[in-house]
C-alpha cells in the first residue's frame, strides 16, 4: 500500500449497498479509506463521516446519482483528487467534463470489479 487514499462517497451502513462492499474491498486489499455519506455509521473499521476529509484524497469512488451530485461539484473539486471513478449508474456527462477540463483521471467502472481484477 502506498498510502494513496480513496474516498467512499455514499457510503451506507447498509451492508447490501454497494458503497458498503466498496469500503469493505478496499480495506481487505488494504487500501487507506475514508467514508463520507448522509448519516455517520461505520463500516467495520472506517467511520462514515457527514462531512467531507481534509485529508489528500487520491481517487474518490462515487456511489450517488447523476440527480444528486451537483451540490457535491465545488466539494469534490476542491479536494484536488487524481481520479474518479463512477460507478455504474451514476455517470454524469456534465460532472465528468468539467473533471477533465480540472485534469482530473475519469474512469467509469466498477470499483469492485477494479479491485478484484488487480485493476485499481
Amino acid at each position: 500500500m502506498d498510502n494513496k487514499i480513496t474516498l467512499v462517497i455514499g457510503a451506507s451502513e447498509n451492508r447490501d449497498r454497494y458503497s458498503n462492499r466498496a469500503v469493505r474491498l478496499l480495506r481487505r486489499y488494504k487500501h487507506d479509506v475514508r467514508a463520507f455519506g448522509l448519516r455517520a455509521g461505520r463500516i467495520g473499521d472506517v467511520e462514515i463521516k457527514t462531512e467531507f476529509p481534509r485529508d489528500k484524497i487520491h481517487t474518490v469512488t462515487l456511489y450517488v446519482g447523476p440527480g444528486n451530485q451537483p451540490g457535491l461539484y465545488d466539494k469534490i473539486l476542491k479536494l484536488n483528487t487524481k481520479r474518479i471513478i463512477f460507478n455504474p449508474g451514476t455517470e454524469n456527462e456534465e460532472f465528468k467534463n468539467m473533471l477533465i477540463v480540472n485534469g482530473v483521471e475519469v474512469v467509469e467502472n466498477c470499483t469492485l470489479v477494479m479491485l478484484n481484477s488487480g485493476k485499481f
